[in-house]
């Protein structure tokens, strides 16, 4: 029995197909199928049902494969530490991050931590939140930001920073001469939102709950781009976070953004790793690189759309 053997027999569990297994462990198929079928020999059992529809595991199968991942994680852990007490600023970590948050995140983030970690290579993943979360217990990746709360007790969570909702408007709405809104004077107004999976959605809604407005069940958008073309095409409002408001391109010509005066709706964002990482250290470290450089973009001089427009006391926390 071999470590790849169990990598293989992993990833036919995750994907549930002998091709796709095969390409992500990049073999090709009758290898990896002769890999479990070796595998299956030497434990005695049969831990897959093959047929033309796909690849069922048996409740062996099942067993094997926990057991496989379980191992395969402290392997995993046991080189990281080796490189803790080698470099523990060098190597290779993967960072996952969630499709609202990464673009207008990383480029405030990426050039700083390579300048101050010259011997890292960060590999970035981009999913949503839940993909992250499953990614991150299970070792496909070794850290990842996420918005708060995190309900996990295997893992560590290091708070990054908060990040305000405005009000995305066309120019041409009623809003569009102000500079900032009551939370209460959305009641009756039907704001559009990503479709479901992104923990944003369930941020927006939130604010909907508390504020008496409602969703336009009518489109659901898959990205933080279209829902803001779409208000720049006068087609309806919307919630955007403060990152996503800054240094913004032609698209947004056509969009008035709004503060609320008397609330702070808001999301909170962290990075987490699992408590069992050697590498808890080095990301301590990362996180204080990135909580700094996200405190100067947001609260510096340069800062836009929020420069003039204060802070109000009442905080309310939203999260995914």
């Amino acid at each position: 029995m071999t470590l790849r053997e169990l990598e293989y027999l992993v990833a036919l569990a995750k994907y549930r197909h002998f091709g796709r297994a095969a390409d992500a462990c990049q073999v090709s198929q009758p290898t990896l199928s002769a890999q479990i079928k070796k595998l299956e020999d030497e434990l005695g059992v049969a831990l897959v049902e093959r047929d033309s529809r796909g690849v069922i595991l048996t409740s062996y199968g099942h067993e094997t494969a926990a057991r496989a991942r379980r191992i395969l994680l402290e392997i995993q852990q046991l080189k990281e530490s080796v490189q803790q007490n080698q470099n523990p600023e060098a190597g290779t970590i993967r960072l996952g991050i969630f499709p609202t948050l990464g673009p207008y995140l990383l480029p405030h983030v990426v050039s700083p931590a390579r300048k101050r970690f010259p011997d890292l290579e960060l590999l970035l993943i981009e999913e949503k939140s839940s993909s992250l979360l499953s990614r991150l217990r299970e070792g496909e990746i070794d850290a990842a930001i996420l918005a708060l709360p995190v309900n996990d007790s295997q893992l560590r969570t290091e708070f990054l920073f908060e990040e305000r909702f405005f009000l995305a408007v066309p120019t041409s709405h009623p809003f569009a001469r102000r500079t900032s809104i009551g939370i209460g004077e959305l009641v009756d107004h039907d704001l559009m939102l990503l479709e479901d999976g992104h923990c944003l959605r369930d941020q927006a809604l939130e604010v909907c709950g508390f504020s008496g407005a409602s969703e336009r069940s009518s489109f659901r958008a898959t990205s933080l781009e279209t829902l803001r073309q779409m208000v720049s095409a006068d087609v309806g409002i919307t919630l955007l976070p403060e990152l996503a408001t800054l240094n913004q391109g032609p698209l947004s010509s056509g969009v008035h953004l709004l503060s609320f005066s008397d609330s702070n709706p808001n999301r909170q964002i962290a990075m987490c790793w699992r408590k069992s990482s050697a590498r808890e250290p080095f990301f301590l470290s990362l996180a204080e690189l990135f909580r700094n450089c996200v405190s100067q973009v947001l609260h510096g001089p340069a800062r836009s759309p929020g420069q003039g427009q204060s802070r109000t006391a009442a905080r309310r926390k939203l999260a995914s």
